[in-house]
């Protein structure tokens, strides 16, 4: 490979296992804050265990998450030293006030974790929330940065010099609540569906009835709910995400559909693999209008085609391939809680099928899965450029060659990274089990909380 691509995959790789822990750590804080209302509202023990065990999971992820998230920045610095130049005079707010919100997030889970049991309910709900908008405000703000890769706004670049600087217009880029909506939504979804996978496989461990079934069947129902629900939100927002590429970014919106001809009553063209030869979809499903009306809100939305723009302009045509794979298991997400709950509900069935249960632990890998490829759709749609019609990938990065030994060597780190992340937390809940806090919860003056701390 050469130079840029090695930096390129360097610093992909990274995000790509960096994000894992960073949209874990904005989900989860928020199932926990609902299982801790849920037992302040119902007085049941299962739920306050499950804000218990999920805070120490929590705590192992924010223990990865924390160093991936500095080598990231550090990488920034280094591999990219023309962004970071453009970031510092520009865009320098969302990293100062993400320090702000990553302590908030810190203060407010230790009150939670070592006090709990020692302050008023509604210090440890407060406490909480603190913890969830501290998390969201970390994500959302270093989105932030990416949203003005896309939408770059607040200054003027003109013969080689940043001219008409205004940080606050920059921050409020165009697509800034587009972005940052897109993220909170994916991040509730993914820290849902991550409790669902871990709650249905719990269940096929016990028998139907007992008494831990039930505890997971409670945390499998919550998660789907919230799941459900929130994957719903995140499909609204695509809608608006890809009006938002249709005005700002079209070539990108062009390359997501595999659309070279600029034309009204545009196509929507679902599955199949962009051939640049032939300029068509190979083996997709197209849906008539479709697209037009998914950009502009009409069929006579005129959508711009790939053919209007330089060849060497073009976004990676693979990206269809990402865009068509997150929509894809979005909407499995949404179509998965809606039958469960007709199995529930309408057909009344208490058992859930062994098949049922198996679809429903891969929903949490599924929902990782959609945030890696719409992460990498958001970032490799926008090339060539690394700040849109600005900026080019090449100009920013670094001059430095012999980058390939790094890569191996960091790639090398993740792996120790994630064998030490599974063997801890599989060790912590062999050694600290449901039934340990459920005896432990059923006992006078014994603390909950404080245990295996």
């Amino acid at each position: 490979m050469d130079d840029l691509l090695v930096a390129r995959s360097l610093f992909g790789t990274t995000m790509a296992f960096h994000i894992i822990f960073a949209t874990i750590g904005v989900g989860l804080p928020f199932m926990i804050l609902t299982a801790e209302l849920l037992y302040q509202k119902t007085k049941n023990q299962d739920y306050v265990i499950m804000a218990k065990r999920w805070t120490k999971a929590f705590a192992v992820l924010l223990g990865v998450g924390i160093p991936t998230g500095t080598i990231a920045g550090t990488q920034l610095s280094l591999l990219w030293p023309g962004f970071m130049e453009v970031v510092g005079r520009v865009m320098p707010l969302p990293f100062q006030i993400e320090i702000y919100a990553f302590f908030v997030e810190a203060l407010f889970m230790s009150i939670y974790v070592y006090a709990a049991e020692r302050i008023a309910p509604w210090m440890r709900i407060v406490s909480l929330i603190l913890v969830a908008i501290g998390a969201l405000a970390s994500a959302v703000l270093i989105t932030n940065v990416h949203a003005f890769q896309g939408t770059p706004a607040g200054f003027r670049y003109e013969n080689g010099k940043f001219v008409d600087i205004n940080p606050w217009a920059a921050f409020f880029n165009p697509s800034f609540f587009v972005t940052a909506g897109h993220v909170a939504l994916s991040a509730y979804v993914v820290g849902a569906f991550v409790v669902c996978s871990v709650a249905a496989f719990k269940m096929m461990k016990h028998q139907f009835g007992s008494r831990i079934y039930l505890f997971h069947q409670k945390a499998l129902m919550m998660s789907l709910v919230l799941g459900g629900i929130f994957a719903f939100l995140t499909a609204i927002n695509g809608h608006a995400s890809a009006q938002y590429l249709h005005e700002y970014q079209p070539e990108k919106l062009a390359a997501a559909e595999g659309l070279f001809e600029t034309q009204s009553h545009a196509p929507l063209a679902i599955g199949g693999f962009t051939d640049r030869e032939t300029q068509e979809i190979k083996g997709a499903i197209e849906i008539p209008w479709a697209l037009s009306f998914l950009a502009g809100n009409s069929f006579d939305t005129v959508v711009v085609g790939l053919n209007d723009f330089p060849e060497e302009l073009w976004p990676p045509l693979f990206v269809h391939t990402l865009f068509n794979a997150m929509v894809g298991i979005g909407s499995l997400l949404i179509l998965i809680p809606i039958l469960v709950f007709a199995w529930r509900k309408v057909i009344k069935k208490k058992h859930y099928p062994k098949i049922m249960l198996w679809t429903l632990v891969t929903t949490g890998p599924l929902a990782v899965l959609a945030i890696e490829f719409g992460w990498i759709f958001a970032c490799t749609g926008r090339q060539p450029w690394v700040i849109y019609r600005i900026l080019s990938t090449a100009e920013a990065a670094t001059t430095a060659t012999n980058l390939s030994t790094l890569f191996i060597l960091f790639i090398a780190v993740y792996i120790i990274l994630a064998l030490a992340v599974v063997y801890v937390l599989l060790y912590f809940f062999r050694k600290n089990t449901v039934l340990d806090d459920i005896e432990r919860s059923e006992k006078k003056n014994v603390p909950l909380f404080s245990s295996n701390s």
